[in-house]
């Protein structure tokens, strides 16, 4: 605990927590958690200021990260290109025109070791933004922390591995549902005995919101998946007071300042109550944790600038509402990835609020206003309604599966959309006070070429590995898959010998077919 004395700048002495006088029952750090999941948040410890950042080849993005680390960054956060993300080399056909364009290309652990290269990943936490891939990346990172020397039962990190908001908004799946979450729940089971500090699933409402749910369906349908893989992991046999504890959230934070405060407040809450009905009894297996990230979609190309301001507003309101982790964007990414002046703009902005706003001093500051408070309970109630609507259907699986998700995403996003062309919505520099203007001159552009770079480095690595020894991993990993064995012991030691995410892919599509 913090014995340090938090004070305005007129000296006031700022209090760790304020009760009203009305009691109020709740406290930080204890069931239901409304107030946050530690008892002195920021005071003991701040949010870890997360970038988000990979682009083109795995030596560019390499320097991004140094240069993210030396602008002090507490945490490293990995994009990944199409191909990455949907299993298929870069000398595939299908990744043709989108080799590095939307994060970086990793096409075995040749390129992981680069892209970590003089980075301990023994002394960072990696977030990796990777769904239907996510057991290969994982077994190349973990392939690599043995490499470099690392006690594998300390790295820490996290993988999204969340499908369903894949089939629910965002695309990126490869599988059908069954067998996907038949990877997932064999991650979280290796992981519980084999990595146990690593964050197993990030359940994501982000790429639900930038579809154009409301904030409202974000929660909902984000507690309604990660309901789904609790009760997944429960029939495999797992404890969900082990594995509960290494479930993490992504949510999104748009512009509605106290709205975005009332459904995180709320989120913890609703997911409190979720785990305790399904047998946690253990507070750490109860709590939501969460990382954030500025609302990509509420960024504009008009007057770019203006998103400074957007993205601050957005990142206080995550801070106001209690994250555990945050990434903001760049002002300019409505046009290009950011530059790397964007970038450094983006990670002052957190730096301004942790150390100069002074919101950091004292637990859940805007507890017991009686706005935010009855805000709060509103949003619990609407996003119960779309959960039990859930549950009568049988789940998130057979949500998905019946459209159910995808429509109200849809209708939601048509709503807003009407509203922003009869003005009836005002979006500042886009339909009210706008103005002819030259643009931003600086832009972030990916060369085609590094298509050819990735080829020739996989033309190399064929010829250099033990392609009998990696013939010899994939057997075994499809017979392991026509099984029922624990996949990822097969994975990582296919990654070893240096075979391909494309590869290794092709195998599991071989068994489990496509979506």
């Amino acid at each position: 605990m913090s014995h340090k004395k938090h004070t305005t700048t007129s000296g006031i002495e700022i209090k760790e927590i304020y009760t009203s006088s009305r009691p109020m029952e709740e406290q930080p750090g204890e069931f239901p958690f409304t107030r946050g999941i530690q008892k002195d948040m920021y005071r003991g410890r701040l949010w870890t200021m997360r970038q988000y950042a990979g682009f083109s080849t795995a030596e560019e993005s390499n320097k991004r990260y140094h240069y993210l680390l030396k602008q002090g960054t507490t945490g490293l956060s990995v994009a990944f290109d199409l191909p990455t993300q949907i299993g298929y080399d870069s000398d595939h056909d299908m990744a043709d025109g989108e080799v590095g364009k939307v994060g970086v290309a990793i096409d075995s652990l040749k390129d992981m070791e680069i892209l970590f290269d003089k980075i301990a990943l023994k002394d960072i936490t990696t977030s990796m933004t990777i769904n239907a891939t996510a057991s290969i990346l994982l077994a190349m990172y973990i392939a690599l922390a043995k490499k470099q020397g690392a006690d594998i039962r300390q790295i820490s990190g996290t993988i999204q591995n969340d499908i369903l908001k894949e089939y629910a908004a965002r695309g990126t799946y490869i599988y059908p549902p069954t067998p996907s979450m038949r990877l997932i729940t064999d991650i979280f089971e290796f992981c519980s005995k084999e990595v146990p500090k690593w964050n197993t699933i990030s359940i994501s409402g982000y790429h639900i919101r930038e579809a154009g749910s409301s904030a409202v369906q974000e929660l909902a349908f984000t507690l309604a998946n990660g309901k789904t893989y609790l009760k997944a992991a429960i029939e495999k046999g797992l404890d969900i007071n082990v594995f509960a504890k290494r479930l993490s959230f992504f949510f999104n934070c748009h512009n509605n300042f106290f709205e975005e405060i009332g459904k995180f407040r709320a989120a913890r809450r609703m997911w409190a109550k979720i785990t305790r009905d399904l047998g946690a009894t253990d507070e750490k297996a109860q709590m939501l944790r969460f990382h954030t990230q500025t609302g990509g979609s509420t960024l504009t190309a008009q007057q770019p600038l203006n998103n400074v301001i957007r993205v601050s507003n957005q990142a206080m309101a995550a801070v106001l509402g209690g994250t555990q982790s945050l990434h903001t964007n760049g002002y300019d990414e409505a046009l290009s990835l950011p530059t790397e002046s964007a970038a450094r703009i983006a990670l002052r902005t957190q730096q301004i609020i942790a150390f100069e706003s002074g919101v950091t001093d004292t637990v859940d500051p805007l507890a017991g206003s009686f706005f935010v408070e009855n805000l709060t309970d509103e949003i619990e109630n609407a996003a119960w309604a779309y959960i039990e609507k859930i549950d009568v259907m049988g789940g998130s699986v057979k949500a998905i599966e019946n459209d159910y998700m995808q429509n109200e995403i849809a209708s939601a996003a048509y709503q807003y959309q009407k509203e922003i062309e009869t003005g009836e919505r005002v979006s500042v520099g886009v339909n009210k006070f706008t103005q002819e203007e030259g643009g931003l001159t600086e832009v972030f552009n990916i060369d085609d070429s590094i298509r050819k770079l990735q080829i020739d480095k996989l033309i190399n690595l064929k010829a250099s590995r033990n392609n009998e020894a990696v013939v010899g991993a994939l057997a075994a990993l499809e017979t392991a898959a026509r099984g029922n064995a624990n996949l990822m012991p097969f994975i990582i030691e296919a990654v070893e010998e240096y075979a391909t995410l494309g590869e290794i892919a092709d195998v599991l599509r071989s068994v489990f077919g496509e979506y």
